[in-house]
């Protein structure tokens, strides 16, 4: 259904001439009839306002109608009666384009449900992205001038400073300054985040937002030279960015009065170095590779698992172990490590099984999916599967019944048939879309030409006839895409199917022999390939996402 806002504004002098409200307002009328073939429309006018801003009553109360999607046309007799600002034009084309809505200005021509009325405006939004840069680039200019000044630029005030109105700069806060003393002097005697993290949570320090300590909060106060009295800016590209070259820099030595004293920030950031280094994934000479590393999540906290070795066993196998991070960062989580083989053992066996009744092409009943899904002892604890998992798995595996290959052929008839109507359509579209574009030719450039009547008559003819056909298809492809929604792939892709094959005809799936068998760099590319999450509460494995939309949720036994 369409409607059109009309709006229409003249300044504080008085306009008479043809830009008045009364010729602005009847254009526009005229316009949305017999252009555009819009009988329902609504009159904005703003009578005796400045187009320097935005701030008038009929525009402000338009766009919250066009925000309630109540239009869908917006026409304007020229731009300049939206804004004389550029910027702030371009900020209302922007929004009113998420709304779906077609801008008009009737005399520049734009209109934006035409090729060339798009392309025009994007010229003019060019130009307001280039003028938005050139602002962007003299406030940065402006910004580190005050920086080499050693003046304040607007960033957070660190823990240990409060903020000096009269000064207009950071200047110590002595409470808050034991705290950071404290960071320093304990860093300097432990030599590791982690073991501080704990410590100041145990103490119950306070953060800056009476928030958790974690490693990286006090990575961040150690690194900071702003607690020896060095200002820095222009150091990051953004406040979660990558670092700049140094050359970029603006370091202010002396500027402010320190908390920490030289030596001291300058021995524990030594040791942070030296920590650094040991720790770099280049100078792991035994790199390990965990599996389900990225791909387990607490069923407590929602944190994810972070992966490390565990001791060797007496055969020289090690398995990784899961750890959560709310537990670790001593975030009130209770949870305990898991190791990678009660995970991919229960894993690997709901794979297998579900293989299994796949490559078996029986008609079976949900019951006995589910069963068949939790054969081997690794489900033992299980008391089933969530029926809605059940029946979604049941629909997913494609399993043939008598109705199912009744219905076949018919079905394949129907999509044969669908495919060559859609193809029609579509050249029906483009025979008519052809057809609109001679037509306007036929209009704007042949002198013998036609009446200005008839063009609005045909090409409201070849519109209609064009919307005829974009809703069908729209409708077919909705109808298609609903279709392949309701039918879920099988998880496994063609290259896994020997290496599943090869594990299948073993009677005991064991995950140690898995690992040594096809090696943990093939294993964790298969798992990442179909697995997009696994949570795990009490060492269980409690549901596992996969990468198609499948999510499997498994209910234990009290």
């Amino acid at each position: 259904m369409k409607k059109a806002a009309l709006y229409v504004r003249v300044s504080t002098h008085f306009q008479i001439d043809k830009d008045s409200l009364p010729l602005q307002r009847q254009d526009l009328i005229n316009y949305a009839k017999y252009i555009l073939g819009i009988d329902d429309y609504e009159i904005f006018e703003d009578a005796g306002y400045s187009g320097k801003n935005t701030a008038r009553p009929a525009y402000q109360d338009m766009m919250s109608r066009i925000r309630a999607k109540e239009f869908s046309h917006l026409l304007v007799w020229k731009i300049d009666r939206i804004s004389r600002n550029l910027l702030n034009f371009c900020d209302m084309y922007e929004e009113i384009k998420r709304y779906g809505v077609v801008f008009v200005s009737k005399n520049e021509q734009f209109d934006t449900s035409s090729a060339m009325g798009e392309a025009m405006l994007k010229i003019i939004l060019v130009f307001a992205e280039l003028e938005r840069k050139l602002t962007g680039e003299r406030v940065t200019s402006v910004m580190l001038s005050r920086a080499e000044k050693g003046l304040w630029n607007g960033a957070p005030v660190p823990l240990g400073y409060k903020w000096d109105a009269e000064k207009k700069f950071p200047v110590p806060d002595e409470e808050e300054a034991q705290s950071v003393r404290l960071i320093y002097n304990k860093y300097l005697e432990v030599e590791s985040t982690s073991a501080l993290t704990q410590i100041l949570n145990e103490l119950g320090v306070k953060t800056k937002r009476d928030g958790t300590w974690t490693t990286k909060t006090i990575s961040d106060i150690i690194r900071n030279p702003f607690y020896k009295g060095t200002y820095r800016y222009n150091y990051k590209e953004s406040a979660r960015g990558k670092k700049k070259n140094e050359k970029e820099w603006v370091l202010i030595d002396n500027n402010h009065e320190a908390i920490i004293p030289l030596e001291l920030w300058t021995d524990c950031n030594k040791i942070m170095d030296r920590n650094a280094e040991r720790n770099n994934a280049i100078f792991r000479k035994n790199f390990k590779i965990h599996i389900f590393a990225g791909l387990v999540e607490c069923g407590e906290c929602n944190n994810s698992f972070y992966a490390k070795q565990d001791k060797p066993n007496i055969d020289g196998f090690r398995p990784s172990l899961y750890t959560c991070s709310g537990r670790y960062q001593h975030l009130g989580c209770s949870q305990k490590t898991i190791s990678d083989k009660v995970i991919g053992t229960l894993v690997f066996n709901f794979i297998i099984n579900l293989l299994n009744i796949y490559k078996n092409k029986k008609s079976i009943s949900v019951n006995e999916v589910e069963s068949n899904l939790l054969k081997g002892t690794p489900f033992k604890d299980v008391y089933g599967i969530e029926s809605e998992c059940i029946d979604q798995i049941h629909s997913a595996l494609n399993i043939p019944s008598k109705r199912v290959l009744n219905a076949k052929l018919e079905d394949e008839n129907k999509s044969n048939d669908t495919n060559l109507e859609y193809e029609n359509l579509n050249k029906e579209k483009v025979k008519f879309e052809r057809a609109l574009s001679r037509l306007e030719d036929l209009f704007l450039f042949d002198e013998a030409g036609m009446s200005e009547k008839d063009y609005i008559l045909k090409k409201n003819k070849i519109n209609e006839k064009l919307k005829e056909i974009h809703d069908k298809l729209t409708s077919m492809e909705e109808s298609k895409d609903l279709k392949n929604n309701k039918q879920i792939n099988l998880i496994i892709r063609n290259e896994y199917c020997i290496l599943l094959n090869s594990i299948a005809k073993d009677d005991k799936i064991n995950f140690k022999d898995i690992i040594i068998k096809f090696g943990r760099e093939n294993i964790k590319d298969f798992m990442n390939d179909i697995i997009d999450k696994i949570i795990v509460r009490d060492r269980q494995v409690l549901s596992i996402s996969f990468k198609n939309g499948l999510i499997v949720k498994f209910i234990y036994k009290a």
